[in-house]
């Protein structure tokens, strides 16, 4: 037999939904999903928890956009920088161009390289 369950009310969000999280510690994610409202109720009657709306409602109320969209101006170029090289077949490091704009360097910069044991340092010479 299906499991009854009391009919939805409209889910908590903002300050509300983090003043009555606080208070339910010692509920799982599912319970505390379900007692703020993150469920809907089936035509027969069983609730579907939904969790993860529960949690992203809860991180919009702390402030935190995980979907932030990227300003154009901070735009690179055509890739985002992966901070990562490879060493070419004919054994140069070629540093890409969205580093050299990050980094808002000009032609004819210059730099000191230190080896380390596994990894280089690059030194703008003229920096201050």
């Amino acid at each position: 037999m299906p499991k009854k369950t009391k009919k939805q009310s409209k889910p908590l969000i903002g300050q509300a939904l983090l003043t009555k999280v606080k208070t339910l510690k010692d509920l799982t994610r599912q319970e505390k999903a379900k007692v703020c409202g993150y469920y809907k109720v089936s035509k027969n009657g069983t609730a579907s928890i939904s969790v993860m709306a529960f949690l992203n409602a809860v991180l919009d109320a702390e402030g935190m956009n995980l979907d932030a969209k990227v300003d154009s101006k901070k735009k690179l170029g055509k890739h985002t920088p992966t901070y990562r090289i490879r060493v070419q077949s004919n054994g140069i490091l070629l540093i890409g161009n969205a580093y050299t704009k990050k980094m808002e360097l000009q032609p004819e910069d210059e730099f000191e390289l230190a080896l380390g044991r596994k990894h280089i340092h690059l030194t703008q010479l003229g920096q201050e």
